[in-house]
């Protein structure tokens, strides 16, 4: 048998990483940290996701510690060549207001009412999906432009 467990990202500010996700309505489930590895592991799921037990589908972060000597951390771009992560949302335009109100850009408008994508603070795409049929076009969202990559 074979199921899915986790998707592993790398997150330089795992605070700010965890306030974008909180947004998306996860939250942490746990959390692994190694002194000797010099790394922490944030595993974070939905809260109807949470429900299943150790079946869940979490978000994997991982926290590459600066090095001892004080040279600058990891910086990561592009998501090392990592697509996205999807999710599907009650509401599209809630979820894309919410975002917004907090900062995040909307990369990708759901001007279908259906998808949008967003980036996490390491440019982690994230493509939202409508639960069930899109939702009717709707300003702001029917006319707003595409902003940056996705």
């Amino acid at each position: 048998m074979t199921y899915y467990l986790h998707t592993m990202i790398r997150v330089s500010d795992p605070d700010a990483t965890i306030r974008f996700f909180e947004l998306l309505g996860l939250k942490e489930v746990r959390r692994t940290e190694s002194k000797a590895g010099r790394f922490t592991l944030i595993f974070l799921a939905s809260e109807e996701d949470a429900k299943i037990g150790n079946r869940r589908a979490e978000v994997e972060l991982t926290y590459n510690w600066p090095e001892e000597d004080g040279s600058a951390p990891e910086h990561y771009t592009g998501g090392r060549n990592f697509g996205h992560l999807a999710y599907r949302v009650d509401n599209i335009y809630d979820m894309c207001a919410r975002l917004q109100d907090a900062g995040v850009t909307i990369n990708r408008p759901p001007r279908d009412g259906n998808m949008a994508f967003v980036k996490t603070p390491d440019g982690i795409s994230i493509e939202l999906l409508q639960l069930g049929e899109p939702l009717a076009p709707a300003e702001p969202w029917a006319s707003m432009p595409n902003t940056g990559t996705w």
